[in-house]
């Protein structure tokens, strides 16, 4: 496209050059210098670039990258001028799908090619279709933290002894794929592939309580507030975030929202979330007591047993009759709604309620701990309690209503302690109540009663029963059995390894291995995928597990403070005492915007209550993202046809970058 030329040389038309750096020339390879006019199509200027360079290739994957505006030049018919490139633009011919180092949240490495043109909550979801993880939109990418930020350790890090490479996989053309050989079909083309799909469906049974205690874990809110300082924005691609070629960086469950887990089809997923819930046990990231950490590790135990065996090709045996069985009653209960058209308007006008005999206690500075017996009624969301059963028709000592409050266990197995910690909000802050029960089955009732009340609904819901039993399971994990027997391989397994580091410090291995023994006992039945899901259920149970931690400066005042994000309500907590101070549901938000200028989050509750923050510990994005990816999460429905949309998760995450 030469302009018309003087005698002197120079050009008299509106073209001018372009310096274009082509990738697979080599770093010191001279860019190549194009000559163009204002509408010249951006597809032209690439048939330019591969005509000039004579190398016979597949060009398909290749796109022009703009450094200096951090922009990928994607719309191959817009022209220069829609653009806006000047001759002064810097830009690179380089392939959109790059090589990426991934740590698996079972810490383990392996190397993917990622779309680094994407925006990441796209190239997440290709990482996924090729690991065979559903649901990706509960998963995103971190940066590795800094070689300066890990504590300084002997040896190799976990899981870099080997790195499964998986950067060749051509994924099949049709989204639905077929199992060949008990396993998707691209993980079948070798036995180095079938050895990632091991890694990625079995547990890793090669620890050791070294590999916990070399493992960074932080020890308060404000670090475990730095982690999450580093999530890449999902509305931006990679190569927008600085994120290089071959760069390590962290796949982990970001949301914790996890949508229809299903054995037959999940075996990755949930072996990874299995993983991630184990870490997050072991480094102390979710706090437990003692003896629920003696059920992690009895399950652990377990799973580690069972995983020297496994092989994740065979199918499931009965147990897929079994699935099938349940999926079919499931699907049964939920057409048929599970009654009669009279039971539903008998449960739609009666409401159950609770009534009995517990023991209260209202914490008030310089008192010592007493309880005392009230005749307690659960009506609706609403707790009212009496000084005596006669009294019940006059007015109550205090009536509390639960919706939006924290529900917070406080149990003892073997100290028959059956607590309930309720955080009720009021205009003061939060009022705090213990209400104690006699024995397991009240405990179980009131608890699954106060856990629904807290989210807005009665006893009349669907799950209350099936959260009265997954409350009375998880008791019974808890509850030693007198006559367990020593399993001889437990010493050679070793079992401190099972253990948090604090339990690892306070018992001997000769302490410990008779306990986890004695809790094995519970669980020595299960199935690997149900130990899996159980250790899942345990992890879900913990009181402060899922919340996201941000250290934030609220409006109006003058100290920093901790902001804890969870799939359904924000919590404010006091930074200095990691108490719960206000808690605030996603069900009475009525709106949120940011202020991106000055960084602040700005929200609004219904009966006009507003609440702004700005971020300290993290980007004003980030906390962004994190409200509207649970409230997208929120609209996802069960009709398999219909698919994620996508652009709605944009405009509930992306803020301004989406626009």
């Amino acid at each position: 496209m030469a302009g018309l030329k003087t005698a002197s040389g120079d050009y008299i038309d509106a073209s001018w050059e372009l310096s274009v750096a082509v990738e697979e020339l080599g770093p010191e390879a001279e860019p190549l210098t194009l000559r163009v006019t204002g509408d010249v199509h951006i597809g032209g200027i690439m048939l330019q670039i591969v005509d000039k360079i004579k190398v016979k290739q597949n060009w398909s994957d290749h796109a022009l990258w703009w450094e200096q505006k951090k922009l990928w030049l994607l719309k191959t018919n817009w022209t220069v001028d829609k653009y806006g490139l000047q001759a002064d633009a810097r830009l690179r011919y380089t392939p959109q799908h790059k090589p990426v180092r991934l740590q698996l949240p079972n810490r383990r490495m392996i190397r993917v090619h990622a779309s680094f043109s994407e925006p990441v909550f796209r190239a997440v979801a290709g990482i996924c279709r090729v690991l065979s993880i559903r649901h990706a939109e509960e998963l995103s990418l971190l940066r590795a933290p800094e070689e300066k930020d890990k504590k300084k350790r002997k040896g190799p890090a976990l899981g870099t002894e080997d790195e499964f490479d998986l950067s060749g996989v051509v994924l099949p053309a049709s989204a639905e794929q077929q199992p060949f050989r008990g396993m998707p079909a691209h993980f079948s083309d070798s036995p180095a592939t079938e050895a990632c799909y091991r890694m990625l469906s079995v547990s890793w049974t090669g620890l050791t309580p070294e590999h916990v205690l070399k493992m960074p874990r932080p020890s308060n809110l404000v670090e475990k507030a730095q982690i999450n300082s580093r999530w890449l924005s999902s509305s931006r691609s990679l190569m927008q975030q600085d994120v290089r070629e071959n760069e390590q960086l962290w796949l982990r469950f970001k949301y914790y929202s996890f949508f229809d887990l299903e054995p037959k089809y999940d075996a990755v997923r949930i072996t990874q979330l299995y993983e991630q819930a184990r870490w997050a046990v072991l480094l102390e990231e979710t706090e437990s007591t003692e003896e629920e950490m003696m059920v992690f590790a009895a399950l652990q135990y377990h799973i580690n047993k069972l995983s020297l065996s496994a092989d994740p090709t065979e199918p499931a045996g009965e147990q897929g009759m079994d699935d099938l069985d349940s999926a079919l009653s499931n699907l049964q209960v939920k057409l048929e709604g599970g009654t009669s058209t009279s039971d539903m308007l008998e449960n739609l006008t009666a409401i159950p309620e609770l009534n009995d005999y517990l023991r209260i206690f209202r914490p008030r500075k310089l008192t010592l701990k007493g309880y005392k017996q009230h005749w307690v009624v659960f009506k609706e969301t609403s707790i009212s309690y009496y000084k005596s059963r006669e009294e019940a028709l006059g007015e109550p000592v205090q009536q509390l209503n639960l919706k939006g409050c924290e529900v917070v266990p406080d149990v003892n197995i073997s100290g028959q302690k059956f607590c309930i910690r309720l955080l009720v909000p009021s205009p003061e802050g939060m009022s705090e109540v213990y209400l104690r029960c006699e024995d397991e089955q009240q405990y179980a009732r009131w608890m699954a009663g106060c856990r629904l009340a807290a989210k807005g609904r009665t006893m009349a819901d669907s799950t209350y029963q099936s959260e009265v039993q997954n409350i009375l399971s998880f008791l019974q994990l808890q509850r030693a059995s007198p006559d367990a027997p020593a399993a001889p391989d437990a010493e050679a397994m070793g079992t401190q390894w099972l253990v948090s580091p604090r339990y690892q410090k306070k018992f001997k291995p000769k302490q410990l291995t008779p306990r986890i023994l004695e809790a094995h006992q519970n669980v020595a039945q299960l199935s690997l995928t149900e130990a899996k899901m159980r250790f899942i259920q345990a992890w879900q149970s913990l009181p402060d597990f899922g919340i996201s931690y941000f250290v934030v400066r609220f409006k109006g005042s003058r100290k920093d403070e901790i902001l804890g994000i969870a799939n359904n309500r924000l919590i404010r907590i006091d930074l200095a005492v990691g108490d719960v101070v206000k808690t605030w549901r996603y069900s009475n938000m009525r709106q949120w915007n940011v202020n991106w200028d000055i960084r602040q989050v700005a929200i609004e509750f219904d009966e006009h209550i507003n609440v702004a923050f700005s971020s300290v510990s993290a980007g004003c994005n980030i906390v962004h993202e994190y409200i509207g990816g649970y409230i997208f999460l929120s609209t996802r429905s069960t009709d398999k046809g219909r698919g994620l949309d996508e652009e709605l998760f944009y405009k509930l995450t992306g803020g301004h970058e989406a626009l």
